[in-house]
C-alpha cells in the first residue's frame, strides 16, 4: 500500500469511526475484521496523514435547549465589495476565528461565502453581525436565514457502498 493512499481497511475503519468515534480500539478491530494492534497502527498512520482531523462530540441541540435556551442557528449569505485572492482571504481568516461561526464555506455563483452560525439570542445574532459584517469594510451585502428547524444534520462523508449499513 502506498504512503499516501487509502485501501478498503481504512476506509472501513474511518466510516466507523464517523459512526461512532467513542468506540474502544478492541471494538473498532472486530468490526473492521483485524487484529487490534493493526488497528492502532492504521489509526495513528489516518491521524498522521491529516485524514482524521479531530474527534468530537455531537451535541443534540433539543435536548440541549431544556438546559441552556434555544438559541440561533443562521444561515448566512456574504457578498463582498473586492473579492481578489487577498480580500477573500482576509474576510475568511476573520469570520472562522470566531467561535459563533459553525461552518465556512467560499461559493460559487451568487454570494461569495455561505455561513452557519449560532448566537444564544437575538442580542447575541446583532452583536454577532455587528463584529463580523458591519465592521468590516468589505462586506457589500449580508442576507440571513434563520433555521427553524434541523431535520438532518450529518457530519458524516461517505466512504463506502451505503447498501451495506455500519453498526
Amino acid at each position: 500500500m502506498e504512503p499516501d493512499s487509502l485501501d478498503p481497511i481504512d476506509l472501513r475503519l474511518l466510516d466507523l469511526m464517523q459512526a461512532d468515534a467513542s468506540r474502544h480500539n478492541q471494538a473498532l478491530a472486530a468490526l473492521a475484521h483485524i487484529s487490534p494492534p493493526t488497528s492502532l497502527r492504521r489509526i495513528k498512520r489516518l491521524r498522521d496523514l491529516g485524514v482524521i482531523e479531530r474527534e468530537v462530540a455531537l451535541l443534540q441541540p433539543d435536548r440541549l435547549a431544556s438546559l441552556t435556551g434555544h438559541g440561533l442557528t443562521a444561515l448566512v449569505e456574504v457578498t463582498l465589495e473586492r473579492q481578489g485572492a487577498e480580500q477573500m482571504d482576509a474576510f475568511e481568516a476573520h469570520v472562522v476565528g470566531d467561535p459563533a461561526v459553525q461552518q465556512c464555506y467560499r461559493v460559487s455563483p451568487g454570494p461569495d461565502f455561505m455561513l452557519v452560525v449560532y448566537a444564544r439570542d437575538m442580542p447575541g445574532y446583532l452583536a454577532l453581525a455587528q463584529r463580523l459584517f458591519t465592521a468590516h469594510a468589505n462586506v457589500r451585502n449580508v442576507k440571513v436565514f434563520f433555521s427553524v428547524k434541523r431535520a438532518k444534520f450529518e457530519p458524516r462523508i461517505p466512504l463506502t457502498d451505503p447498501s451495506v449499513p455500519v453498526k
